[in-house]
């Protein structure tokens, strides 16, 4: 089915933006979540923002087993939408 943005706010709101907050990247600001890095990054899709977080890569934790698959399509269909949109 389509993605859900809505949720994928929700849990970007709950899980990734004490990191990402707005797209950015307080750990690592050459890697945000803006269009430019993610397709410089390769992680210019869901799958590939979706294998990041069930990884993780770098100082990025991997959530597997944290948030489930369905919230994790949600939540990288979100980063998607709002790079689109340049945040």
């Amino acid at each position: 089915g389509s993605a859900d943005l809505a949720h994928g706010k929700a849990i970007f709101a709950g899980n990734c933006a004490a990191c990402h907050n707005g797209g950015l990247n307080a750990i690592n600001p050459s890697k945000t979540l803006k269009m430019a890095d993610l397709e410089a990054n390769g992680k210019n899709s869901v799958a590939a923002i979706v294998a990041q977080i069930t990884n993780g890569n770098g100082a990025m934790p991997g959530f597997k087993g944290r948030i489930s698959d369905s919230d994790m399509e949600d939540v990288a269909a979100y980063v998607l939408d709002q790079a689109e949109k340049g945040w």
